[in-house]
C-alpha cells in the first residue's frame, strides 16, 4: 500500500472541570500505536494459566481459517488507525509457536499491506520450548519476527512437572539456545514462588537463566487465579515471607549480572527493553486482534477500550458477519488518573509529568489528590519532573493504584 501520512488528533482547548468538578479530557496528539495479535490454542492448558488459551482438539487447529479471520479483523479496524505507524508487533497466546512457519509469514505480509509499519518495528513471537525446534525458529525469522519470548518458566523437572509443562529441561536450554542462535533478541520468562519449591531451587533456575545470556528476562511470581486448575485444587506454595525472599533474590541476582528492573517484572540489558511492553505501561495506543483481544485506541471522542469474542469458534463465526469487536466503551474521565496510573506505575522509573497530560488529555491535576496520598504514605518520591514509586510502592502496588480511583 502506498504510505499515508499520519494524521495528529486535532488540539483543542484546555481541559477544564466539567459540571460536578470532573476533568474534561481532551487529547492533542495520538499516542504511538502498537498491534496486538492472539492465537489463542496451546498443546494442553496449564493448571495455573488464566489467559484466554484453549487446548488442541483432535481436529487439530484451523489455522487457515483463523488466519483469514485475522486479516479480515484487521482489516475492518483499518478506520480507526488509518495514517498511524505501528512501532511494535506482538503475537501472543495460547502458544503462537505452534503457528505453521508458512502460515505465519502470510498473517506477516498481510499486516505488512494493510497497515504503515515501522521499517524498524519490534515483531516478538512467543514460543512454548515443546513445540518448537532450530529449524522451526531459523523459518520463523525469516517470516519477520525479531524477537522471541521463550516461556521457559522453570529448569527444574519437577516443578516443571508441577506446572503442567509439556517440556523438560533440556528442552529449555536446547530452545533458549537456539533461540539466541536465531534471534538478535530474545525474552526469556521465568516464574518463582512455585509449588514446593525451595530458595535455594529458585536461585539455580535463575543461575541457569544468567548462564544462558538473553537480552531479556520476566520473572513472575505465581498467583492462584480465579477459575484456574490450580484454584480449584491449590497447590502447596511458599508462604509470603519465603516468597518475598526469592522476589528480593530475583531482583539482586539480575542486577548483579547487568539486568536493569525497569518495570514490575521485567528485567533487560541495556537498550535491550521490550518495546511492546513499554508501549503499553506508558499508556500508549494498541490495537488487538484475535480471540479475546483487547485494544486501547485514542480518538477525537476520546479513549476507548475494546474486545473480541473470547472463544476461538466465536472468532471465527464473527467473520461470517464481519462484527468482530464484541465490546467497546469509551473510559470516562473520572477513570483515566487510574487506568494511566495503572499502566505507567509499574515502571521503577517511573514518568514524566507531562507524560499523564499527553496521554490521558487532563491536566496534572486530576491526579494530584492520589498523588499527594500516596506521597505521603511514602509509596511515590518525586525526582525533578518525574514521578517513580518507591520501593515500598512496588512491593505494595496494588495499595498503591487503589489510590486512584475515583472517589
Amino acid at each position: 500500500m502506498s504510505e499515508a501520512r499520519i494524521i495528529p488528533i486535532t488540539p483543542r482547548a484546555t481541559p477544564r472541570p466539567a459540571t460536578g468538578g470532573q476533568w474534561e479530557s481532551r487529547l492533542t496528539a495520538s499516542p504511538p500505536l502498537a498491534l496486538y495479535v492472539h492465537f489463542p490454542w496451546c498443546v494442553k492448558k496449564c493448571p495455573y494459566c488464566d489467559f484466554n488459551s484453549h487446548g488442541v482438539r483432535d481436529e487439530g487447529i484451523p489455522e487457515a481459517a483463523y488466519i483469514e479471520a485475522l486479516i479480515a479483523d484487521l482489516e475492518g479496524a483499518l478506520p480507526q488507525v488509518w495514517g498511524r505507524r505501528v512501532h511494535s508487533i506482538f503475537i501472543g497466546g495460547g502458544t503462537p509457536s505452534l503457528m505453521s512457519p508458512d502460515g505465519l509469514d502470510t498473517l506477516l505480509t498481510a499486516i505488512r499491506m494493510r497497515v504503515m509499519l515501522d521499517p524498524m518495528a519490534e515483531i516478538t513471537l512467543e514460543a512454548n520450548p515443546g513445540t518448537v525446534d532450530a529449524g522451526r525458529f531459523r523459518a520463523f525469522r525469516q517470516a519477520g519476527v525479531n524477537r522471541l519470548s521463550v516461556g521457559i518458566q522453570s529448569f527444574n523437572e519437577g516443578h516443571l512437572q508441577a506446572l503442567g509443562r509439556i517440556h523438560g529441561r533440556a528442552d529449555a536450554i536446547a530452545a533458549a539456545e537456539a533461540a539466541l542462535t536465531h534471534f538478535e533478541a530474545v525474552n526469556l520468562d521465568l516464574m518463582y514462588a512455585l509449588p514446593g519449591q525451595s530458595l535455594a531451587e529458585a536461585e539455580a533456575d535463575l543461575a541457569m537463566a544468567i548462564a544462558l545470556a538473553p537480552q531479556h528476562l520476566s520473572c513472575y511470581h505465581l498467583t492462584l487465579e480465579p477459575n484456574t486448575a490450580f484454584a480449584a485444587n491449590p497447590p502447596t506454595i511458599p508462604d509470603p515471607d519465603a516468597s518475598a525472599d526469592m522476589q528480593d533474590q530475583v531482583e539482586a541476582r539480575l542486577a548483579a549480572a547487568g539486568y536493569g528492573h525497569y518495570e514490575t517484572s521485567a528485567f533487560a540489558r541495556p537498550n535491550r527493553e521490550c518495546r511492546h511492553n513499554l508501549n503499553y505501561w506508558t499508556f500508549g495506543d494498541y490495537l488487538g486482534i484475535g480471540a479475546g483481544a483487547h485494544g486501547k485506541l485514542s480518538s477525537h471522542e476520546g479513549i476507548v477500550r475494546e474486545t473480541r469474542p473470547r472463544h476461538p469458534s466465536a472468532y471465527l463465526a464473527a467473520r461470517e458477519s464481519g462484527t468482530f469487536v464484541q465490546e467497546r466503551r469509551t473510559i470516562e474521565s473520572a477513570e483515566l488518573p487510574f487506568e494511566f496510573m495503572m499502566n505507567a506505575l509499574r515502571l521503577n522509573q517511573g514518568f514524566p509529568r507531562r507524560l499523564f497530560a499527553e496521554r490521558t488529555g487532563l491536566p496534572f491535576e486530576a491526579a494530584e489528590a492520589g498523588l499527594l496520598k500516596a506521597t505521603r504514605q511514602g509509596l511515590i518520591e518525586t525526582n525533578g519532573e518525574s514521578l517513580r514509586p518507591t520501593t515500598q510502592g512496588r512491593h505494595f502496588l496494588n495499595e498503591l493504584l487503589m489510590l486512584f480511583l475515583p472517589g
